[in-house]
């Protein structure tokens, strides 16, 4: 390894980028209202949504700013977290890894303008449409960078059995989604949420640190790749009565899944998020046990349509990741969510 630079920690990053105390006032109403979903008080349902991979700042901004207009129309019904996922897992160590490496996807990476980059992001965002925001757990000693304007954190499959993840999410007092790991085995994921749920104490950044437990801490499906390679969903009606079996034996706090549309459940077929958004919901108009479960879904959505490789056309909003959900489309699907809702 070469060592190219110090970087600051959170504390000096966050004061050199102050959130402001009407942002954090903002935040802690959007918190509220999503841990009331967890907690069973509230009827609403989550939408987590957004681009696979946050890309620039200004298309980013754009697709919030277009889902605060929705949120708006389905109030009543929904509750929008938008997915503002800066760094991203890659299967091979190949390809973008977001925002957090390259703040400008042609250039090469630079880890200190990327936190800058994230940070200002996450800021804007929150401030200019009230909306709290989601990111992926990727790195658990960089959270503190974000840990002020974050209301939604995900560990992803291939997160989800480090022991760093586990303890760091017991220490979030947000709600923190655990996915099934890649090979698709649910008791991994149920450990996961039990470990996040109980008080530990560990070494982070350096300190001796004491967590108090994550009552919050939540299962997330997104389909797995069996021995053979081949993705295969567990979002069916089956699925989630197994699921709610695994709760029911477990003891753990406001049993809770969100169901991710996208990944091995659609074989990264975006347009496959329609159908199975709504087979979820049909799900729950058909047993009281689900509806109770299911408190929302994941979804991978941008202005446009697909992916593009970088440097390609370069399209703006239009994903250097996974293929997404166009925004037509998603506006449709949001509005006929809340209507079956």
């Amino acid at each position: 390894m070469e060592f190219i630079r110090k970087l600051p920690i959170p504390q000096e990053v966050k004061a050199m980028y102050p959130a402001t105390p009407e942002m954090l006032r903002i935040k802690e109403e959007r918190d509220s209202e999503i841990r009331r979903v967890f907690t069973g008080e509230s009827n609403l349902f989550l939408l987590i949504i957004g681009p696979c991979s946050a890309d620039r700042e200004d298309a980013v901004l754009d697709y919030v700013s277009r889902l605060r207009r929705v949120q708006e129309k389905v109030q009543d019904k929904i509750l929008i977290i938008p997915r503002i996922y800066t760094n991203k897992p890659r299967t091979t160590g190949e390809g973008y890894k977001g925002m957090l490496h390259q703040p400008n996807p042609t250039e090469k990476p630079d880890m200190f303008k990327g936190i800058v980059a994230i940070r200002k992001l996450h800021m804007r965002a929150l401030a200019e449409t009230g909306l709290g925001c989601a990111d992926e757990m990727l790195y658990p000693e960089n959270h503190r960078y974000l840990s002020d304007l974050l209301s939604y954190v995900a560990v992803g499959a291939r997160s989800v059995e480090d022991q760093q993840h586990r303890l760091t999410a017991s220490g979030l007092d947000i709600p923190v989604g655990m996915k099934n790991p890649t090979g698709g085995d649910l008791r991994v994921m149920m450990n996961s949420i039990k470990a996040a749920q109980h008080p530990h104490t560990f070494i982070y950044r350096g300190w001796e640190v004491v967590s108090s437990g994550n009552p919050y801490a939540h299962a997330i499906l997104r389909g797995y790749v069996n021995k053979h390679g081949q993705s295969l969903p567990n979002y069916h009606y089956e699925d989630l009565m197994f699921l709610c079996g695994l709760y029911a034996e477990s003891g753990l706090s406001n049993p809770s899944v969100i169901v991710d549309t996208n990944h091995s459940n659609s074989d990264k077929k975006y347009m496959e998020q329609i159908r199975i958004a709504k087979e979820v919901l049909h799900s729950c108009r058909h047993s009281r046990d689900i509806k109770k479960l299911v408190k929302g879904l994941m979804i991978e959505s941008y202005i446009e349509d697909g992916c593009q490789r970088i440097g390609s056309d370069d399209i703006y909003g239009k994903s250097l990741t996974d293929p997404c959900l166009g925004w037509d489309k998603t506006e449709k699907l949001i509005l006929e969510l809340a209507d079956q809702l």
